[in-house]
């Protein structure tokens, strides 16, 4: 399985890394692992909803 850093992440995803490091500290990124103190994610991950905005209708 391929992976990326948070760095990677956040410039395919368009958030922070800060953000990013949250939602995997919340495990809300599917497959997501922390080596050595630097969190990996899958290449095929998706990124997680905001759950500080609610879906407009």
């Amino acid at each position: 399985m391929d992976y990326m850093t948070l760095r990677e992440a956040s410039e395919k995803w368009g958030i922070s890394t800060r953000q990013i490091n949250y939602y995997c500290t919340e495990d809300r990124i599917l497959g997501a692992v922390k080596m050595a103190g630097v969190w990996l994610i899958p290449k095929t991950a998706g990124k997680p909803n905001d759950r500080r905005r609610k879906d407009e209708k």
